[in-house]
């Protein structure tokens, strides 16, 4: 029985969130989530009133193809956090709204294969969430350019190949220089009451 998909891009949810640059999205395993209106979606998510009113009620890819956009609902979405960032979220629709879908999945294209990356080479188990951050938040040009950096200074170091914690701390510490430099923190905001 083939699952249905019930959008284009799984990757870009409804709401902005980068769903191609969220934890979940790279776990192997069951609790994988396939993105947006991807392969069970909805068994893994059942109750998206945002999935539920984009794409079902009005067969919109993304909330910025809506008239209403941005709704009461999503107003206050960049303010807090999930397991994912949500600080680009509206930033991520406006920029659809702008310059069209296709153009922004290629962006978001060029920073998964960047994430992935990160989490191929640096990862020492525990900075997956992290290196999503970064991915999210960071210009492309800095992602890179850290890339780089980081190793020109672990060859500089010697640090062998296989030496994935000093590796992991290097970049971290670089990925959080770049961020201060640019006053982006690289972590995940609690909800305020």
């Amino acid at each position: 029985m083939k699952i249905p998909i019930i959008k284009k891009f799984p990757s870009i949810a409804c709401c902005g969130i980068d769903c191609g640059l969220c934890p979940t999205y790279y776990i192997n395993g069951p609790s994988k989530c396939p993105g947006c209106g991807g392969p069970n979606f909805s068994s893994k998510h059942p109750s998206c009133s945002i999935l539920t009113c984009a794409v079902k009620r009005n067969g919109f890819e993304t909330c910025a193809d809506c008239k209403q956009y941005p709704c009461e609902r999503l107003k206050p979405w960049d303010k807090a956090d999930s397991f994912v960032t949500h600080k680009v979220c509206l930033q991520n629709l406006n920029e659809i709204k702008q310059n069209g879908l296709e153009k922004f999945i290629e962006q978001q294209n060029i920073r998964m294969k960047i994430l992935e990356i990160l989490l191929n080479s640096f990862n020492e188990g525990r900075s997956k969430s992290f290196f999503c951050i970064a991915a999210a938040l960071l210009p492309i040009d800095d992602l890179n350019e850290n890339i780089k950096d980081t190793e020109k200074k672990i060859e500089e170091e010697s640090i062998g190949s296989d030496d994935i914690r000093s590796k992991s701390k290097i970049i971290k510490e670089m990925l959080n220089q770049y961020a201060k430099n640019k006053n982006i923190e690289l972590k995940l905001r609690k909800k305020t009451k």
